[in-house]
């Protein structure tokens, strides 16, 4: 069920109306205007900060920054995975690092509202993310929206919990951090957050834990009103190892680029550490989160994202994989993992696997030059000679080069790739660079000129498209259409198009781009929903308007030719 409220659009189950959230929507235009004095906010005594006081065996903090205990710069590159309701789905943790994760953010429970998850289990989690070379971050998730959410618990009460566990976690100060307590405070009086953090904090220091510790904003984790910021020197002055890393959790309220830069710049001005240790993309009736600046902004000052979530999203908008199936991304799990400034493009796997050396100087030679095939009129696929390097190459960035500037289109692990959301009738030239797990890059590889056909499509595909109403409240609802490739070819490009009955009006998209015209609708592909392999799916979602009724449309066409309905 929906987790509705007006600042974040994560889902999780919970026993609360799937609507409640719809009661604060008149203040929603207050709180957005707040938004744009963020700016105005700035840290409270900012100075810069202090190496570590008594630095951890492990993963600790120096200089503002997140380091192994080697003294590596380890930048989090990952995703959220709710385990405390989905304990069976432990096969998830080897999917996200088969698809270039370095950290996995892990749901658990303190018993408050939950099921606890125990010692053993616990235990088995983090045997799980070092079998599969993760960077475990553990956090409670029931302090979600304390002082707002009747049924959160306390900070106090999850320190507690990391207490109980502290057999099972010494010792694993190389692979886990501790994200003391999930959102633990909603948007009434957030002033109240700093005390209980900063004593938080000292408990579990007094108990003896030397991990790298987590916090997360008030605000339901998105800080719109400034007091994490405001705060942030205070509670990290309060932690005597001076091992601690704030969160900031980006949803809808982070929907310009000047909101999001000037937030993350805040932190990394003042020498503060800093995460987005959750994020969301696709647009829903609370706003449309500028996710690419967002990702952007954490690759320029390298800070680390661990993107809204794996699967199992009640509402399942922000699922990145459908069904927990890694063969199955969304479209929002297409653009985390295979996107620009994505996952497979940015994330090293942490030294202390053996996956790097950071004593490593030396770049991977240069690729073979790239051979284009399958070149259809949205996209083509790039093959290239294997490069080389003295430990070990980590992967590939194709390049597209125009005049004397270059841009980052793909990123691979294996030497091909295919590149979609490409314009018809075009002519581009594209190269290839190599980088190893040090992060040294090669020489850029010889060019590859390639023409995209004239056509607009694939005309003809057989397709399959299942149509659902996610939910719905007075005067509009939220719908979502899944299509898939029956046919025996690829699909390179697509329109879909539909009509409405019942006077319904969209009023944003995530997936395509749409075009009404009374009721009749026309959705184009977008660059990360562009290419449909056989047997593959793509989803769409939308909000949109209605009256008293809503009908289902009761017939789709791919490129002018009939889909089957599911």
């Amino acid at each position: 069920m929906r987790r509705a409220r007006s600042t974040t659009r994560k889902r999780f189950p919970t026993a609360s109306a799937a609507l409640s959230g719809l009661t604060r929507l008149p203040a929603l235009a207050a709180l957005f205007a707040l938004t744009v004095v963020l700016g105005l906010l700035a840290p409270a005594g900012v100075q810069a900060a202090e190496s570590p006081r008594a630095l951890a065996t492990g993963l600790h903090i120096s200089d503002g920054r997140l380091l192994e205990g080697n003294g590596n710069d380890f930048v989090m590159r990952g995703v959220n995975h709710a385990h405390t309701w989905y304990p069976g789905e432990t096969q998830s943790l080897a999917d996200v690092k088969a698809l270039g994760a370095n950290t996995v953010r892990v749901v658990l429970s303190d018993g408050h509202r939950w099921t606890k998850n125990s010692p053993e289990d616990v235990a088995a989690v983090i045997g799980q993310c070092k079998a599969n070379r993760l960077i475990c971050v553990l956090e409670v998730h029931d302090t979600t929206g304390y002082g707002e959410e009747a049924a959160a618990g306390t900070l106090d009460h999850a320190a507690d919990y990391w207490i109980g566990l502290k057999d099972v976690l010494a010792g694993q100060e190389d692979y886990v951090i501790v994200n003391i307590g999930n959102e633990p405070w909603g948007n009434t009086a957030p002033e109240g957050w700093t005390d209980p953090t900063v004593a938080a904090v000292k408990k579990l220091r007094n108990a003896g834990f030397q991990h790298t510790i987590m916090v997360d904003a008030p605000n339901w984790g998105q800080d719109w009103q400034g007091v994490m910021r405001a705060n942030a020197r205070t509670v990290y002055d309060a932690d005597p190892t001076g091992n601690l890393i704030f969160s900031i959790h980006m949803y809808s309220v982070f929907d310009t680029a000047a909101e999001i830069t000037d937030y993350l710049n805040a932190f990394v001005s003042a020498g503060l550490p800093l995460l987005i240790g959750e994020f969301g993309g696709p647009a829903d009736q609370w706003g449309d989160p500028d996710e690419d600046t967002m990702m952007a902004a954490a690759e320029q000052l390298d800070l680390g994202y661990l993107a809204w979530s794996w699967s199992g999203n009640t509402d399942p908008i922000l699922d990145l994989a459908i069904d927990f199936d890694p063969t199955r991304l969304s479209s929002w799990g297409q653009r985390i993992f295979n996107g620009v400034n994505g996952i497979a493009q940015t994330a090293e796997e942490a030294t202390v696997f053996g996956g790097g050396n950071p004593g490593d100087t030396q770049a991977p030679t240069a690729p073979g030059a790239p051979v284009a095939s399958a070149v259809s009129a949205t996209s083509a696929t790039l093959t290239w000679g294997a490069a080389t390097d003295n430990v070990g190459v980590s992967g590939y960035d194709v390049v597209r080069i125009s005049g004397g500037t270059e841009a980052t289109v793909a990123a691979s692990t294996t030497n091909t790739a295919t590149l979609t959301g490409l314009t018809a009738g075009t002519a581009y030239t594209f190269a290839v660079y190599a980088r190893d797990a040090a992060g040294n890059r090669s020489a850029r590889s010889a060019t590859v000129n390639v023409t995209t056909d004239e056509d607009g499509g694939t005309p003809g595909a057989a397709c399959s498209v299942g149509y659902r109403v996610v939910g719905q409240w007075p005067g509009g609802f939220q719908g979502e259409i899944t299509l898939r490739n029956t046919g025996t070819a690829p699909v390179s490009g697509w329109t879909l198009a539909f009509a409405f009955a019942d006077g319904q009006t969209v009023s944003n998209m995530w997936g395509g781009t749409p075009t009404q015209t009374g009721g009749t609708v026309s959705v184009a592909a977008v660059s990360y929903t562009s290419a449909v392999p056989v047997g593959g799916t793509v989803t769409v979602g939308f909000i949109a308007t209605k009256g008293a009724t809503n009908t289902a449309p009761a017939a789709f066409t791919l490129n002018g030719t009939a889909c089957s309905t599911a």
